[in-house]
């Protein structure tokens, strides 16, 4: 038994100011159905992942409420289970292991769709509250403790996301142990900005040249602005269905999802456990993938999980970059898309997103950021914070 990506579509991602919840769903589930050329009626189930819904008050039945109007329309089968799904930034990923197993279980079609507007114009004390919802703050003095006790320089702030002085802190013992220098992380993001100029659904398209990111304006060290992912609102869908309906479907070769831990600084992270288990699902290895799409929150983000996910060796993340190899054109490129630095970061929607960019490569339909020769593409999410790892990391193989 299989399963396969029929269609898949996303919104520009940016702030929506102007745009709810049901229209931008509506822009990406009715995108994924046409690119798969099917009517909503084969829908079996709906798999619907939002984080931030509760900050504009509706705490449950978000995907009922933001798919609504789908439903009374006809669009989606009136009588169509509808499941929220919320695995911190790794929730689009969550999604979409929903719709694969809803079909690797007996099911022919499951759509797996993500929905966020982060971007709270009125209320940017609440934008900032709904990032700290993705650690524990119910016993906050457990991680506050943990991270003091490291001894690696944590100082957050109250005007800064907690996630970037840990990403921080690991980023500066990285540089410690293994030499990376801050002009690695700058050539990553300036590569990503880059890519984002060649996407028309990116959040940022402009150029930002490495000497320009190590000039602008400092978040926390070893990271600037432009080394960091954007407040970004968008949706993104992809429809899965039991078997290759035309030459356009592209295989779900595997996804593999483990859970974080209180790890050391040091110690194997979330990302490696969860890409052995992908690796094995799928019969690949990291020497079969061609493209790749990473939850680069930060420019550290992607240099460590291009060690994690086995595209080069420990403590070589920061070289593997600068020498060009995940660049457009190098050995392996890494996030075409120009990533969350560039393309934006809606929550929900990024690990969708990702897919959403890979079907493309895979198809050989990426336009001007194709990658050449795309046979397999794999997707790494990652959300939630427990101690140095991610809550929830999910790898996902496609094509081949």
């Amino acid at each position: 038994m299989s399963s396969w990506v029929a269609g898949s579509a996303s919104t520009v991602f940016k702030k929506h100011p102007d745009r709810d919840f049901r229209d931008l769903a509506r822009e990406a589930v009715v995108g994924a159905l046409d690119d798969a050329g099917m009517s909503g009626d084969a829908v079996e189930a709906v798999y619907f992942g939002n984080c931030a819904m509760g900050s504009w008050g509706q705490g449950n039945i978000r995907g009922s409420v933001a798919l609504g109007d789908l439903t009374r329309e006809g669009i989606l089968p009136e009588r169509v289970p509808i499941l929220n799904v919320e695995a911190g930034c790794a929730t689009g990923s969550a999604a979409l292991h929903g719709a694969v197993q809803h079909v690797l279980a007996g099911g022919a079609c499951a759509l797996a769709v993500g929905v966020e507007k982060v971007w709270i114009p009125h209320d940017m004390a609440e934008t900032f509250k709904l990032f700290l919802g993705g650690i524990d703050l119910l016993h906050r003095e457990e991680w506050e403790r943990f991270y003091a006790d490291a001894d690696a320089g944590y100082a957050p702030h109250p005007a800064r996301i907690v996630f970037l002085d840990v990403h921080a802190m690991q980023a500066r013992r990285h540089m410690e142990r293994y030499g990376t220098t801050v002009e690695q992380l700058a050539a990553i993001a300036s590569k990503n900005h880059h890519n984002g100029t060649l996407n028309p659904k990116a959040q940022y398209r402009f150029e930002v040249p490495v000497a320009n990111v190590l000039a602008d304006k400092p978040v926390v060290t070893p990271f600037t602005r432009s080394m960091c992912a954007p407040i970004s609102d968008g949706a993104a869908a992809v429809l899965v269905v039991n078997r290759a309906l035309n030459d356009r479907c592209v295989r779900v070769r595997g996804i593999g999802m483990a859970g974080g831990t209180w790890r050391g600084l040091d110690d194997e992270d979330v990302t490696a456990v969860a890409a052995r288990r992908a690796y094995a699902a799928s019969g690949l290895s990291a020497r079969d993938v061609d493209v790749a799409e990473v939850h680069d929150a930060n420019a550290f983000c992607e240099l460590h999980a291009t060690e994690s996910l086995g595209f080069c060796g420990e403590g070589q993340g920061g070289a593997f970059a600068e020498g060009g190899a995940t660049a457009l054109h190098g050995s392996l490129p890494v996030n075409p898309s120009g990533g969350l630095e560039s393309k934006g970061h809606p929550l929900g929607a990024t690990g969708l997103g990702m897919v959403d960019e890979l079907v493309a490569q895979l198809r050989g339909e990426a336009g001007p950021r194709q990658v050449k020769e795309a046979r397999v593409g794999l997707a790494h999410n990652a959300g939630g914070m427990v101690g140095f790892d991610e809550a929830v990391a999910a790898v996902t193989l496609l094509g081949g």
